[in-house]
């Protein structure tokens, strides 16, 4: 098994989901290849959603206007439906774009972008009674709503849902809706940015996806939700597979045997107290049937392409630019920019059951704080 990169630009042994078929082929027949002699449909961008607001993340759900189509399950997590009329939109690729616009939160909060699987014409869903996987996280930056720019952009490579998308038998029984979620609070910003005394707005956010017919389209048929946003530390039951260590196992059937499965999964470094996981590059393994499939240490290279976003100061950033190494002695992430997807080749596997398991053995969690929030979800032909 070969190690996979990320896609990002810019012992839980619990039962998992059933399978859910995914029988979308590689083709192109239809035209939206650009083979048999039709040509190719022009790239388009569709929006999904356009500013919606977000409010206090730990405060009761507002009963705020919101756009027509769109649901407010709490007041950091929305979603809509995605309509035939834009179903038919997408074409063989696919990439994820999300614009967060500043409001009454300064300070760096998780974003994410989810996709769900609801019962066929159903007006609405409670996340966790549905599967559900995560596609995409972002961090925010440090943003004063006074300052420009106001908006930060972040893009991810997004085909491998192309399959979801496109499967005519999910279709007949479940409705896809995408979820925007982005954590905030307003509390410092009520106190440090003008204009946001009183206020609980924390955010503003669009999703969007561009879709082209430049290269065929993936060919999965089944999908496997496994994990969202579980908790990932070595101090909380049931967060790994044992309290003390960084190492979750999770067990999962393959419904059929397959000559091409891969393992998308996400994962990011948090813990803002002093000696805290969000500023210790560590070393992640990732093992599939007991063989290293992947192993990784995140963070960039450098933070400071995103420092432009970063307009309320901060002690991440600071007041002059930082060299490549001195971004690279702390920095798990930054913020205003995507976290990695992480697409995990597998290859050819047999019908049955199978174990994952993701070890990170220098992870401390100093005083009993910090959390590798865990997303993971399987595809197979």
């Amino acid at each position: 098994m070969g190690a996979g990169g990320g896609t990002g630009t810019s012992e839980s042994t619990g039962s998992t989901s059933g399978a859910t078929g995914t029988s979308a082929g590689a083709g192109g027949s239809d035209g939206s290849g650009g083979s048999g002699g039709v040509p190719p449909r022009d790239p388009e961008e569709v929006p999904v959603l356009e500013n919606v607001v977000f409010y206090d993340g730990y405060a009761e759900t507002v009963d705020e206007p919101i756009p027509d189509g769109v649901i407010r399950h709490n007041n950091s997590l929305v979603a809509t439906r995605l309509t035939d009329e834009l179903l038919a939109k997408v074409q063989t690729t696919l990439k994820v774009r999300v614009v967060v616009g500043a409001l009454c939160d300064n300070y760096d909060r998780l974003g994410s972008v989810n996709l769900a699987l609801v019962p066929k014409g159903a007006q609405t869903y409670v996340p966790g009674e549905v599967d559900r996987i995560e596609v995409a996280r972002f961090v925010t930056p440090f943003m004063d709503m006074n300052k420009q720019p106001t908006t930060v952009p972040y893009e991810w490579e997004a085909s491998n849902l192309v399959p979801i998308l496109k499967d005519p038998d999910l279709l007949a029984d479940h409705d896809v809706w995408l979820e925007l979620g982005i954590f905030g609070v307003p509390y410092a910003a009520n106190d440090e940015v003008p204009g946001c005394a009183g206020r609980n707005d924390t955010q503003l956010g669009s999703l969007l996806l561009y879709t082209d017919s430049t290269k065929e389209a993936q060919d999965f048929s089944v999908l496997l939700p496994l994990a969202i946003s579980e908790d990932f530390n070595n101090y909380a039951t049931g967060a790994s597979d044992k309290v003390g260590t960084t190492r979750k196992t999770v067990r999962f059937e393959l419904p059929a045997d397959t000559q091409n499965a891969q393992l998308v999964l996400i994962t990011s470094n948090h813990g803002a107290n002093e000696g805290g996981e969000e500023y210790i590059r560590r070393e992640h393994y990732v093992y599939v049937d007991g063989e290293l499939a992947l192993q990784y240490k995140p963070g960039r290279t450098s933070c400071e392409p995103f420092r432009k976003y970063n307009t309320q100061g901060n002690g991440i950033y600071g007041r002059s630019p930082r060299s490549n190494a001195e971004w690279q002695s702390f920095s798990n992430w930054c913020p205003g920019d995507a976290i990695d997807t992480r697409i995990v080749p597998w290859g050819a596997a047999s019908a049955g059951m199978h174990e994952f398991v993701i070890d990170v053995p220098d992870a401390t969690f100093v005083g009993g704080e910090g959390n590798f929030p865990f997303s993971l979800y399987v595809q197979a032909q």
